[in-house]
């Protein structure tokens, strides 16, 4: 495969992965920037991504893996940029890395070991870990914003089965500014279109304009929204998913603790 069209192919979701791996839209985008400016002065690198999506996230893997904190600030003006070099003191474990190209990306375990350079038998092992890890962590109160009954109830039953308590359920931009203000939560997983005809991020965004809370995202189709070309959510869940994928990532939010409001 050219390495055009593999990248072309799989942009959205490494950035979509680089950034729910560190908690942040900048440092994210900023590791993916870093693997392909190194791409385009190193043929050999070049080389290697142009084999497969395997070979594209090893490679960013290296990048990650040894990426300085000057790669948070190095282009500046952003709100994150405060936040994200201490991030970086946060680097997600391995264990957790594995579960991400599992549950996430849908690497199988041959696939997961080739780009952490492990062996595959490590890596069974270690997404137990960071399935335990996450279902001992901190709790939180929940809001949902999603218009499909079954979906919403899949997502509920998910959240709930990891501790958490969901404090309501809501289909349109109106009812989920409401249910905010009422119970305050200290998470928020948000459908982009609601019943309504009405907007997800709207309504997270007009909830972020008072009060600071980690979002999660919900979209059929991640990559019209990650384009690049307007703002973007840090973390985003792909209908259809699968628990784990909702668990892998509500397990990082909560581990970085906040997330940028979509601006």
């Amino acid at each position: 495969m050219a390495l055009s069209d593999l990248i072309a192919g799989q942009l959205p979701y490494l950035r979509r992965y680089a950034r729910i791996l560190t908690g942040s839209q900048t440092l994210g985008d900023g590791f993916v920037r870093e693997l392909l400016e190194a791409a385009l002065a190193d043929e050999l690198l070049r080389e290697r991504i142009s084999q497969s999506r395997v070979g594209l996230f090893a490679a960013f893997t290296r990048i990650y893996e040894s990426a300085g904190p000057e790669l948070a600030v190095e282009r500046g003006a952003s709100a994150e940029t405060a936040t994200v070099s201490s991030r970086l003191e946060l680097v997600t474990p391995m264990a957790r890395q594995a579960l991400l190209l599992s549950t996430v990306e849908d690497f199988s375990p041959a696939d997961v070991a080739q780009i952490l350079d492990c062996t595959e038998e490590q890596v069974q092992p270690m997404i137990d870990s960071a399935i335990t890890d996450i279902e001992a962590g901190s709790r939180a109160d929940v809001l949902i914003i999603e218009d499909e009954p079954l979906i919403a109830l899949q997502i509920e039953e998910i959240v709930r089965s990891l501790g958490h308590n969901v404090v309501g359920t809501a289909a349109t931009h109106s009812q989920a500014v409401a249910l905010f203000e009422a119970h305050r939560p200290g998470l928020v997983l948000a459908d982009i279109q609601l019943a309504d005809g009405s907007s997800g991020i709207d309504a997270v965004n007009e909830i972020l304009a008072k009060f600071s809370v980690p979002v999660i995202f919900i979209t059929a189709f991640p990559e019209r929204l990650l384009t690049g070309e307007r703002p973007e959510p840090t973390y985003l869940i792909t209908k259809p998913f699968s628990d784990d994928f909702v668990r892998a990532t509500i397990g990082q939010v909560t581990f970085f603790g906040s997330t940028a409001p979509l601006r």
